[in-house]
């Protein structure tokens, strides 16, 4: 919420103290304000979330790379060995043996990081929807907060009604965002 935001805010409590019927009007704009700033707060903070698990599974996704790399060129290196001559095969011998084992050690450790890589890419599309229903929750907040001060100027309770329910909606889609999996 700006400080503009706040300062009209602040205007209209002031004009519900001179006139005890619109009390109550206040009050829930006071209480919108509130609960606007509390989801905005918590859907910056998911997205924060989001952008910190989309790095580590970019960064799995690198180091997986980084592996196959190392496999496709132990695979080649094993291929090549046949085409090379030498006066010592117990060196040839032990060079393929090693070669060998490395490329096994990585292309068992690949199909490892791949898993995590999708994983923690699960973990940031989940952020990813718990904070639009965040952000979808505090448009509804906006508007009950934009409909409830109508109330004010225009002195028709039906606003504040209608201010009530958007900001209902409002909670109960930021709240949704515990049913996400």
């Amino acid at each position: 919420m700006s400080a503009e935001e706040f300062h009209e805010l602040h205007e209209h409590v002031e004009h519900g103290a001179h006139n005890p019927e619109m009390a109550p009007v206040s009050l829930t704009m006071a209480i919108l304000a509130v609960l606007v700033a509390v989801v905005s707060l918590l859907g910056h903070r998911t997205h924060t979330e989001e952008v910190v698990m989309q790095t580590k599974a970019n960064d799995q996704w690198a180091y997986f790379q980084g592996k196959d790399t190392r496999l496709h060129t132990d695979q080649k290196l094993l291929g090549l060995a046949g085409f090379v001559s030498t006066s010592d095969p117990t060196k040839v011998a032990a060079w393929l043996a090693s070669t060998k084992a490395e490329a096994d050690k990585y292309d068992k450790q690949k199909d490892d990081i791949q898993a995590e890589a999708r994983k923690l890419e699960s973990e940031a599309t989940i952020a990813r929807r718990r904070a639009d229903r965040f952000d979808l929750g505090e448009v509804f907040l906006e508007i009950a907060l934009v409909i409830t001060s109508i109330t004010l100027l225009s002195g028709r309770k039906i606003f504040w009604w209608l201010g009530m329910l958007s900001g209902l909606l409002g909670v109960l889609v930021a709240a949704s965002h515990m049913f996400i999996q």
